[in-house]
This record gives structure tokens, C-alpha cells and sequence, in this order.
């Protein structure tokens, strides 16, 4: 997919900083006015019952296949029978691993832009270092949803009811956002995920011989929908894996890469992705960095504005 870029002026920060062209309304300039309440944050869509539901669907799923593979001639019931537990054992800890880390994921804060009062309100000294400090003239985009003051590539996030910090996307199977504070730890999560499944697919494997008779299929008819269950998931968790590690390398999102056209400050940047500072500083950034990062910043050094 292409990237293209065109714009025959340069606007100044506030411009852009605009994230989406489409506002449900447009609050003025300056402190929010009493005609413009700010409305109470509604719990996240991982705390609401649909939340619930995917959890227990996710940890139901991944105990059924498990359960299914001890249960059939595979090589995990072979080795238990010949009293070799180190690879069932093994493997029962990694599918331990992932749904804690699923839950994880799941239930974390994936950076939340929080109101200008409750920020310097609950902020202790430990907290103000890794808040990233934004430079006073530059203009921060009010949210017309939640009446926030919006980071750069910050997106309010229609189902989860806030802005979220470097939003990539929203994850329906986590019933959650992944956004900057919780963005490597879905990489580490898709990382044991596809370790897990490519072990189920073997061993599946390893239990399935094939014979044209239905007293085959009976007995074995779990395995095999278990077997093809393990192929469609390690597909889809390895094509996320690699779409991310992609994006990651080059410092775009999900929502940057899909909605470039519309996004203002993407639009308007000389550059075609103004926050890639190349592979190796790219995933530094991502995978050791401990710190929010200021990306107004970056922004306006990479296109030569003064900040």
C-alpha cells in the first residue's frame, strides 16, 4: 500500500497536530467553558461484560485444545505414559505463560490520556519522569469526545471511551486498545502465542493417521478440528506478528499506516513518515525504551520546525 503525500503549504503546529479531520464538535480554543462539561470516563470495554465474555471464550479455548492433545495417541500422552513429563510439563507451562500474558494485555492501562487536573493531581515524582513533557508552544488537540487534551499521535478510541496514547488499534479478541504503555507486551504476547501453536500443530500432528473408515473419524474427530483450529490461529497470529514487527521497524501504527489520507499531521509533514528514525533506533525505542515519548518533538526536529 502506498503512502502519498501531497501539500503545497506548510501550516504551523497547531495545524498540524490535528489528528483526525472528522470532529463530532469543535469546543473553543482555551480552558473547557462550563457550557462544555467534561463527561465522566465510562469503564473501559475490557472491564464490561463483553470483555468478560471474550476472556473466559479465550482461556475456555486454549484449555480445550490443550486438554484435547493429552487426550488423543499424540506424542505429550506417549512421553506421560513413559514417564518423560519434561515436554508435557514444558508445555503446559507455556500455555500457562500466554493466557496469564493474554490477560495481561487484556486488562492494562495501553496509555490512556488522562485530564489535565487528575494528571497533576495523583502525579508523584516518579510519575512525572516518564510522563513525556511537551513543549510549551506547542498546541495540543482538544478531544471533542472526551474534552482531553490529545497528544500527538494520540486517537480517541470509540470503544474503550478515551483517548489512547499512540494508538495502534483496537483489538476485539482482547476487548481492549493497543496503544504505547501496553504495545510491546502484545508483541511478547503474540511471540509465546505462536511458540504454543506451532508445538499444538505438531503434536496434533503427531497423533493423526489417516484411514478412509467412520470408526476412525469418530475416535478422531476432536483431534482434527483441534488440528485445523491450531493451522487458522498460527496463520493469524503469525501474520499479525510480522505486520507489527514491520510497522515497528518503520515507527507507524496500525492507524497511521490504514489512515495516512486523513491524518493531518501526516498529511502536511515533508516527510513521508516523519517519525522513523530508522530500523535499529526504531526498535530500540519500541522494545528498550522505558520512557513515554514526547513525539511532538521528534515531529517538528525531523520537519525543521522550531519547538
Amino acid at each position: 500500500m502506498g503512502l502519498i503525500l501531497s501539500c503545497q503549504h506548510r501550516p504551523g503546529p497547531a495545524a498540524a497536530l490535528t489528528n483526525s479531520p472528522v470532529r463530532p464538535r469543535t469546543p473553543p480554543a482555551g480552558p473547557v467553558p462550563a457550557r462544555w462539561p467534561r463527561p465522566p470516563f465510562r469503564a473501559a470495554a475490557a472491564m464490561g461484560p463483553a470483555g468478560r465474555w471474550v476472556r473466559a471464550a479465550h482461556a475456555a479455548l486454549s484449555g480445550a485444545l490443550a486438554l484435547g492433545l493429552f487426550l488423543h495417541r499424540t506424542d505429550l500422552q506417549k512421553q506421560q505414559e513413559r514417564g518423560e513429563l519434561l515436554q508435557p510439563l514444558l508445555f503446559i507451562s507455556l500455555v500457562l505463560c500466554s493466557v496469564l500474558l493474554y490477560f495481561k494485555v487484556s486488562l492494562m492501562d495501553p496509555g490512556f490520556v488522562k485530564a489535565e487536573e487528575e494528571e497533576q493531581g495523583g502525579k508523584s515524582e516518579e510519575q512525572s519522569v516518564m510522563i513525556p513533557q511537551v513543549p510549551g508552544n506547542v498546541k495540543m488537540r482538544l478531544c471533542g469526545y472526551c474534552m482531553v487534551r490529545q497528544p500527538m499521535r494520540a486517537k480517541h478510541c470509540q470503544l474503550c471511551q478515551r483517548c489512547v496514547r499512540r494508538y495502534d488499534h483496537h483489538c476485539p479478541w482482547i476487548e481492549n486498545c493497543v496503544g504505547e504503555k501496553n504495545h510491546r507486551l502484545f508483541m511478547v504476547y503474540l511471540s509465546v502465542q505462536l511458540v504454543v501453536l506451532l508445538w499444538g500443530v505438531h503434536i496434533a500432528w503427531s497423533g493423526l493417521y489417516f484411514e478412509q473408515s467412520w470408526h476412525w473419524l469418530r475416535h478422531n474427530i476432536l483431534l482434527l478440528v483441534s488440528f485445523f483450529l491450531i493451522i487458522i490461529f498460527t496463520i493469524i497470529v503469525l501474520l499479525l506478528l510480522v505486520s507489527h514487527l514491520y510497522l515497528i521497524s518503520c515507527n507507524t501504527t496500525t492507524w497511521e499506516f490504514m489512515s495516512h489520507h486523513r491524518i493531518s499531521y501526516l498529511r502536511h509533514s515533508e516527510l513521508e513518515n516523519p517519525f522513523d528514525q530508522g530500523i535499529i533506533l526504531n526498535l530500540w525505542r519500541f522494545f528498550c525504551s522505558c520512557h513515554l515519548t514526547a513525539w511532538e518533538k521528534i515531529y517538528f526536529h525531523r520537519n525543521n520546525e522550531p519547538v
